[in-house]
């Protein structure tokens, strides 16, 4: 069973950076897709930004898409996001996804950020 894992939260001042990583524990060519939600306080889970496997196409929430990029690395399995221009609003929780065919889809444990001067 894959297992993902996700670290770089932490607090950070309103206008600056931070990059996560969600680092998978074994690879299977099921997954066809990585993603990062978030989730706030007394809010829905959102989608962030996601990547497609192969090919590398990506896509971003309307409020992040100039702000954030999303990367892999297939040599280490890991998945990266690249947090720049942080705000208040991006306060979250930040989830790891892996969409995989025929199987359900793998969460990671998430990560706390924090924007907040």
């Amino acid at each position: 069973q894959v297992q993902l894992v996700e670290s770089g939260g932490g607090l950070v001042q309103p206008g600056g950076s931070l990059r996560l990583s969600c680092a998978a524990s074994a690879w299977t060519w099921a997954i066809y897709a990585m993603s990062w939600y978030r989730q706030a306080p007394g809010k829905e889970r959102e989608l962030v930004a996601g990547i497609i496997i192969p090919g590398g196409r990506t896509t971003y929430a309307g409020d992040v898409e100039d702000r954030f990029t999303v990367s892999r690395d297939a040599t280490k399995n890991t998945m990266y996001l690249q947090m720049a221009s942080l705000k208040p609003e991006d306060t979250a929780v930040y989830f790891c996804n892996a969409a995989l065919r025929n199987r359900p889809a793998i969460w990671g444990q998430g990560t706390q950020v924090t924007v907040s001067s």
